[in-house]
């Protein structure tokens, strides 16, 4: 058998312990997302204060983590969400999961509160804590740069820091954990987690070699992976130009969300896409560690007002939130956003919705369709700033204000969903569960109304990518705007697999050239799980699902699968779309959907658990 060990580590007291995890647990929930979905729900106790010191954060890597080759340069991090009040858990990519693992531990689980600020080093296997405050409140970039010259390893692929910056230790619940200065587990504010904790970083290095049972059939069966990783279309795209080579082809199907999600297209998406971001700021390109796709950007605006140093980025989800829908179309100022947005720590996909939510709150305000109280409020907490459509210089002060919780900023650090119910007009945040949506309209693409409606975490595309086949044909091409209940199949088809990505830990482009039938010989020859069937593994990820979705069922809320008003009310005024809303597809696709779950309302059943081997949850559902 190989070892799958995790470390323990009491903040409150500073000690540590080894836990080997039980072969049987792994079999059934892998690792990264499903592991740590098991374990919060049997350890983080119903009502739990995310923000508390009950809480826990799990910070977890897969059996596949680190192995060269097949783009398994990640990790993820679970603990209860202060977004959402449900399960959360975030994914991310760079170097740390590798490196983590080369420390010797496959994981890490935060408990209690410490009494003051600390970062943490773990160097083969040796665990040291150190005084954080001369970090608090520092920037991300800096606080590395810091760290690696204490431990003396100043070069940037050797080791890995995972730290968050001042949103995180402000408690913004729209914060991101962030790892080599420009990779983020984004979603669900799991950094103000780590912020109310008091960790402001964590460095891992170490020789430990990855374990493997059958290291010649396992070798066989990466190159085939990687084969197909490198050949397929889809990555060769995102090689040339990035996750933004979406920017066009998501606009030209009315699907790009524009000025807070009231229209479909954006007149100047040309101007913010990945080819014009080749053609004008791209320096290099870069991947994970591992990674044979290298989809990541490295950009550079050399002079004028939005000058900015190489840095990783901007992705096609950044451009999108803190473009399109904030009606910015100038580049240079996205880049620069982005930058600012990874120095301070913040998720750029919630941090873009939430101006975009402010920016209608203010023009409501100006027009008197705000309550007179609620508006003198907004107009006060402004002070200086003027969030109109397009104003690149407001959102780049909302983001040092948002990360400080300067005026305004203690309400934009809350996210979309509290900072419109505050002002009076909760209907417009668009968000699932609390959490901000991403980049495609589901009124243009008929699926993602099931995808973002079911997703365990709130909003989410990446739960289940239904955009895969809709718009790119993987592995079938279907109309858009049709609706069709084969598609619901599918939705259900990916979140399973997706499930098991999360938890092995891969990247989720991997799944565009890739299937279930390509991770058995893996898993076979890694782990010597020679009876293991691909059957049986998205039965795993089925497990995984009804595991997240028996969380937020014992909260008493979260549980329910609608969409957000403006998506089921407001026709689309413009596009291929164009007078469509996003009631019909959900309204035909649930019922399905619930019938090939095994759910009645958005409960497991407990004949399901049962099929899934989750007797023990049983109670939750009874």
């Amino acid at each position: 058998m190989v070892e799958f060990k995790i470390l323990r580590i009491n903040l409150w007291n500073q000690k540590v312990r080894e836990e080997k995890i039980d072969e049987k647990i792994l079999r059934r929930f892998l690792g990264g997302r499903g592991l740590g979905a098991y374990l919060a729900l049997k350890e983080i106790p119903p009502g739990t204060d995310p923000l508390g010191p009950a809480n826990k954060l799990y910070i977890l890597t897969g059996p596949l983590t680190g192995v060269p080759g097949i783009n398994s340069g990640r990790y993820h991090v679970v603990g209860k969400s202060p977004l959402t009040g449900i399960l959360g858990d975030a994914n991310s990519g760079g170097q740390f999961g590798p490196w983590l693992r080369f420390a010797g531990y496959d994981g890490i689980v935060l408990e209690e509160v410490s009494e003051e600020p600390v970062w943490i080093s773990i160097i083969d296997g040796d665990v040291q804590f150190h005084d954080a405050k001369e970090l608090w409140g520092k920037g991300v970039i800096y606080a590395e740069h810091i760290i690696r010259r204490k431990v003396g390893i100043e070069r940037e692929d050797i080791g890995s820091v995972l730290a968050i910056g001042p949103a995180g230790e402000n408690l913004s619940k729209i914060a991101a954990i962030m790892n080599d200065r420009y990779r983020a587990a984004g979603r669900t504010g799991l950094a103000a987690v780590m912020g109310a904790k008091r960790v402001k970083a964590i460095f891992v290095y170490g020789r430990r070699r990855i374990e493997i049972v059958d290291r010649e059939r396992f070798n066989k069966a990466v190159k085939e992976v990687t084969k197909k990783l490198s050949e397929h279309p889809v990555s060769q795209s995102l090689h040339k130009y990035g996750t933004a080579v979406l920017v066009n082809i998501i606009n030209e199907h009315g699907a790009f969300p524009t000025k807070n999600w009231t229209r479909g297209t954006f007149e100047k998406a040309y101007e913010i896409s990945g080819e014009y971001l080749a053609e004008k700021y791209l320096q290099a390109r870069k991947g994970c560690w591992g990674c044979v796709i290298r989809c990541a950007r490295v950009a550079e605006v050399p002079s004028g007002p939005y000058r900015t140093p190489v840095s990783e980025g901007p992705e096609y989800e950044t451009i999108w939130a803190n473009g399109a829908n904030t009606m910015i179309g100038d580049l240079a100022a996205i880049i620069k956003i982005n930058y600012l947005l990874n120095d301070l720590g913040f998720d750029t996909i919630s941090f873009g919705n939430t101006v975009a939510t402010l920016m209608e709150l203010y023009e409501k305000a100006k027009k008197g369709e705000l309550p007179r109280d609620k508006a003198e409020e907004l107009l006060k907490l402004l002070q200086d700033i003027e969030p109109t459509w397009g104003n690149a210089d407001a959102v780049i002060q909302l983001v040092w204000r948002t990360a400080y919780r300067i005026g305004i900023g203690d309400y934009t650090a809350e996210g979309a969903k509290r900072l419109a119910e505050h002002f009076g007009s909760p209907d417009s945040a668009v968000h699932v569960r609390g959490l901000e949506l991403p980049a495609y309209d589901p009124r243009a693409i008929t699926s993602m109304a099931l995808s973002y409606a079911t997703s365990n975490r709130g909003g989410c595309h990446l739960r289940a990518y239904a955009v895969s086949f809709d718009v790119l044909g993987v592995p079938k091409k279907f109309d858009p705007l049709a609706i069709d209940l084969e598609k619901v199949k599918l939705v259900k088809w990916q979140q399973d697999y997706f499930a098991v990505i999360d938890s092995l830990v891969v990247c989720k482009f991997n799944t565009f050239s890739t299937g279930p039938e390509d991770y058995v010989p893996l898993l076979q020859a890694a782990l010597g799980w020679d009876d293991l069937t691909v059957d049986e593994l998205l039965l795993i990820g089925e497990r995984i699902y009804n595991v997240e979705r028996l969380f937020a069922v014992r909260e008493g809320h979260g549980y329910r699968d609608y969409l957000p008003k403006r998506l089921v009310e407001e026709p689309l005024p413009d596009g291929p779309a164009k007078g469509r809303t996003a009631r019909e597809a959900l309204e035909k696709y649930l019922p399905e959907y619930y019938r090939l779950r095994g759910w009645v309302d958005g409960k497991p059943t407990p004949e399901t658990l049962k099929r899934l081997g989750l007797e023990e949850f049983i109670y939750i559902v009874s």
